[in-house]
């Protein structure tokens, strides 16, 4: 276990639920007993999200063989997506809370339920399950509460980021995938003048950027900037403080001047994002590895293939300094919290941790992910997943998956395996937000007008609207407008964090 694990002071919330599925017929939920005493939890009542039109019926046979896997009744409160932070922030102020919650982010229901002390610090117990034990320890800090767990999170791709390039205008320009970001701006610049699609006219562009700024996040990580929130001497800096921005920021003003990007970026809808590079109006676009399948999907629709490769992908590009700095997401989406008003004790906590090691388990995963082996998948030779034909399970349980070891189904084309190649080999140079865990009672109510100054600045900047001058204005105004304060609260509870390793 880390120090930062081991030192942190127990709190009184666990940030994070799963959602589990039951056939139970109630239980005790209190899991009190008529002398006072403590009794064991019959049925773990659980509150989850489902995107399906029609929630899983209770007792079907896939919550079933959850049952007959965990050897535990459970169950679970379908609640649409559409309504679930109302839902849960109702639940939060009721003297009913499930025993797990499944939280969907730092929201502030959950946070001040969390200092409230309404849910189970778990930094000091996940180390005893077999399973539990084995979570991504960067993923773990980035999902606490000022380095405390307050849940277990639900693990999520952590590189996803790439550029994906039209294969035939690098074919017709002989040219490499770029490896580099200097390599990258040679091929947009060969794209935007050499006549990479064979029209004998100057109908094309390097790089598309619609009104979602995505691309520019990953253009400064990839340069050297910090992703988001970075730490320079012990103080938290925003990342439009550093070098490495202003270098990215610089060299995207310049692809912009030199007409390497469309021209309409501060108003095409990205609703039209992917359509431009398939229409041959521009030839790169920085975005998630799932769009660029996406994409590729609409070449082979075209083209009348299957799992054919007509857009190539890059995984993290080597910045001007011979460094590579992958942008990373936080690495989950929303944790499973254990409810202290309903498991009362460490004997019931214990029980519901044990149930959640299981659905941890490789086994455990597969059976939420995939549903039931031989009758809704198999798996082959070499341990892929293989679909079965059934018509059993219309809705899914993956909202209850955290992590652990799950079996994926095999990668379709040289595409596909390239992604999931590239995103593994990348996790070694992802930077994470260095405020990940920490929350700011400051940036909670005024972040929003504070990145709208930034970000309008950029945009304005890179547009060639603003001078240089006139974009430091506007830093400085970010500063005197709060801007200051979140850093020094952030420093401060970095600060604080840092303490328990010592």
């Amino acid at each position: 276990m880390n120090s930062w694990k081991k030192n942190l002071t127990l709190s009184a919330s666990l940030l994070s639920a799963t959602l589990l599925v039951a056939c139970g017929d109630g239980g005790n939920a209190e899991g009190g007993s008529g002398d006072g005493e403590s009794s064991g939890i019959e049925t773990i009542n659980i509150m989850a999200p489902t995107f399906e039109t029609t929630a899983p019926p209770s007792g079907n046979e896939w919550e079933e063989a959850l049952v007959e896997f965990t050897d535990q009744n459970i169950n679970i409160d379908w609640v649409p997506n559409v309504n679930y932070t109302d839902r849960m922030n109702v639940t939060l102020a009721s003297s009913n809370i499930p025993h797990v919650m499944v939280v969907q982010g730092k929201d502030p229901g959950f946070l001040n339920s969390a200092e409230a002390g309404a849910f189970w610090e778990l930094t000091d117990y996940l180390d005893e399950y077999e399973n539990l034990s084995q979570y991504n320890e960067d993923i773990l800090l980035n999902s606490s509460i000022n380095g405390q767990v307050f849940g277990i999170p639900r693990e999520r791709d952590i590189m996803r980021s790439t550029a994906m390039i039209r294969r035939d205008w690098l074919e017709n320009l002989g040219l490499d995938v770029p490896t580099s970001v200097d390599e990258l701006y040679d091929v947009l610049t060969a794209f935007t003048n050499d006549d990479p699609n064979q029209s004998g006219a100057d109908d094309t562009v390097g790089m598309i950027i619609p009104t979602w700024y995505g691309a520019l996040d990953t253009l400064s990580v990839w340069t050297g900037a910090p992703n988001i929130w970075g730490l320079e001497d012990g103080e938290i800096v925003p990342t439009f403080a550093t070098e490495g921005y202003i270098d990215s920021l610089e060299m995207v003003r310049n692809m912009v001047d030199e007409g390497l990007i469309n021209s309409d970026f501060t108003t095409l809808s990205p609703d039209d994002w992917d359509s431009a590079m398939f229409n041959g109006e521009g030839g790169v676009i920085i975005d998630v590895y799932s769009r660029a399948m996406r994409i590729n999907n609409l070449f082979n629709d075209e083209n009348g293939t299957e799992n054919e490769t007509y857009v190539d992908i890059t995984g993290t590009l080597t910045a001007p300094d011979g460094n590579e700095y992958g942008q990373s997401t936080d690495g989950y989406s929303g944790f499973l919290a254990i409810s202290k008003q309903t498991v009362t004790t460490e004997e019931q906590l214990e029980e519901v941790l044990t149930f959640l090691d299981k659905l941890v388990s490789t086994e455990g995963a597969n059976l939420l992910n995939h549903g039931i082996e031989g009758v809704t998948y198999e798996l082959d030779d070499e341990g892929y997943v293989v679909p079965l034909e059934n018509d059993l399970l219309p809705y899914s349980l993956e909202q209850l998956s955290m992590y652990g070891e799950i079996n994926s189904m095999r990668p379709e084309g040289e595409m596909a395996e390239t992604r999931y190649r590239l995103m593994e080999e990348n996790e070694e140079n992802a930077v994470y937000n260095a405020a990940a865990p920490l929350v700011s009672d400051i940036y909670a109510r005024q972040g929003s007008q504070l990145d709208d100054i930034i970000e309008d600045a950029r945009v304005r900047y890179i547009a060639g609207q603003i001078s240089r001058e006139e974009f430091d204005n506007e830093i400085e105004r970010w500063y005197s407008s709060g801007g200051q304060s979140v850093i020094d609260e952030l420093t401060e509870k970095h600060q604080e964090l840092m303490e328990t390793q010592e």
